[in-house]
């Protein structure tokens, strides 16, 4: 049985895969990502851990891009090009962890509410309403101002306060699926609520909620930009939004440096842009009906 079990999933990754490669906008978008995740990874090789340090700074202040520094240096000297590609390794990881984290409370939430219905499903629909009415950002930012200022802290408060929609989607799933005969089977057989939710509710919703991570990455890394920008990140760490925070208490943009400014903010746009085409392609090959241009 269990050789059985992984011959149907390597079948069904290899079909999802025979039809993602339809969608050359999902292609580019994942060939970009694999490029920059393999890159942040080996930022230790390519451009060495002394590059964070303003002690080591090599380059003058403020310098324009050269062949030294192909995009000049910040204010203490600092290579941008190697700050550029350590950012990398902390806005992947927090967008990554913080969907993964939102993801996890909107399905929690959604086959709860789904499965039980009732006052239950009354109750947390009305605290899912309250989080959607409420700005997401303004909540994330209270957060990040209440608690320490560290990664973990962006994580929770970006996690916390955007798994509403997500919720909703997996809910209304959820009741789908449980309208199905196979339910009806499980549940005369013995089958408790963790048994139906876990082996066969959770199963039928992984599609949707794997499209919805992929689209809440995006959202996650320009919500951690913005707290970084407003100085509500790690100040120990290199992100791309601490770069444009430093760079706007340098005065790049009124003494015109626009070198300081254009390679984070462009690396931001092009990151949330390839989660963007990467879940739109997964979304379309699970849910052909969505007709999600190629």
């Amino acid at each position: 049985m269990t050789s059985l079990a992984w011959a149907r999933r390597r079948e069904s990754a290899g079909r999802f895969w025979r039809q993602y490669r339809t969608h050359r906008a999902g292609l580019c978008g994942l060939a970009a990502l694999a490029l920059i995740a393999v890159v942040a990874l080996a930022a230790p090789l390519l451009v060495g851990d002394d590059v964070q340090s303003v002690t080591d700074a090599r380059g003058a202040a403020l310098e324009a891009p050269s062949g030294a520094f192909p995009l000049g240096t910040d204010q203490f000297g600092r290579s941008l090009l190697g700050l550029l590609v350590w950012g990398a390794r902390v806005s992947l990881a927090v967008g990554l962890l913080a969907a993964a984290l939102s993801v996890a409370i909107g399905t929690l939430v959604g086959i709860v509410a789904g499965h039980y219905g009732g006052r239950l499903s009354t109750l947390l629909m009305r605290i899912t309403d309250w989080f959607l009415v409420m700005p997401s950002l303004v909540l994330a930012i209270v957060l990040a101002t209440v608690m320490s200022r560290s990664m973990w802290t962006v994580i929770l408060a970006i996690g916390v306060t955007s798994w509403p929609t997500t919720a909703r989607l997996v809910r209304a799933q959820t009741i789908a699926v449980e309208s199905r005969p196979y339910i009806e089977r499980a549940r005369a057989l013995g089958g408790g609520h963790g048994h139906v939710m876990s082996r066969h509710v959770l199963p039928n919703v992984m599609p949707l909620v794997l499209a919805q991570t992929t689209l809440c990455i995006s959202t996650a890394i320009l919500t951690e930009a913005t707290l970084a920008f407003l100085g509500l990140g790690d100040p120990t760490v290199v992100s791309w939004g601490g770069m444009l925070q430093d760079a706007r208490e340098a005065g790049a943009v009124s003494s015109g440096h626009w070198w300081y400014l254009a390679p984070p903010g462009i690396a931001i746009a092009v990151v949330a842009l390839a989660f963007t085409l990467c879940g739109r392609a997964v979304e379309s090959v699970l849910n052909p009906r969505l007709g999600v241009g190629r």
